[in-house]
């Protein structure tokens, strides 16, 4: 099958039914999607499709199709997108293993909400479980970055 990954098309031979998730990270060695949960229910295994956010634990690759896929290390090579940059300003990571999860969704809440709410925050990420409880600093990281991405500090 072709799956469209950060902006090149890949041949990968997988078994249809494989997640996406493990087709990332064994088979093209993206290791950045993390495997949490195994049921889409603690989103470390966030990524985009089409921009939206997905579970990639649950998702068969063969039902991609011709969506294109971004996975944390295609959000930007540098490091240099406003969230990660607002992350690594604010110290949201503690363990880490959630970030590149909590980090895919809020970079999609912020394309279509440019200056959310506290109230927009926690309802898009409600589903991103961190062990650690960082969830203030995450808020705060979002904030930064909507203001980041607008030209502020």
């Amino acid at each position: 099958m072709k799956l469209d990954i950060n902006g090149t098309v890949r041949e990968v031979d997988a078994p249809p039914e494989m997640p996406l998730l493990w087709v990332l990270r064994d088979l093209l060695g993206l290791p950045g999607t993390k495997y949490g949960c195994g049921m889409a229910q603690c989103g470390a295994c966030t990524v985009h499709l089409d921009g939206k956010p997905a579970r990639s634990c649950v998702l068969p690759a063969s039902s991609v199709g011709a969506r294109k896929v971004t996975t944390i290390e295609g959000l930007s090579a540098d490091g240099s997108h406003p969230v990660q940059r607002a992350w690594a300003e604010v110290d949201v990571v503690q363990c880490g293993y959630c970030q590149s999860g909590q980090i895919m969704t809020a970079a999609s809440l912020l394309e279509n909400k440019p200056d959310p709410s506290d109230s927009d925050i926690d309802a898009a990420l409600s589903g991103n479980v961190c062990r650690c409880g960082t969830y203030m600093r995450v808020r705060e990281a979002i904030h930064l970055a909507s203001r980041l991405k607008r030209g502020g500090k």
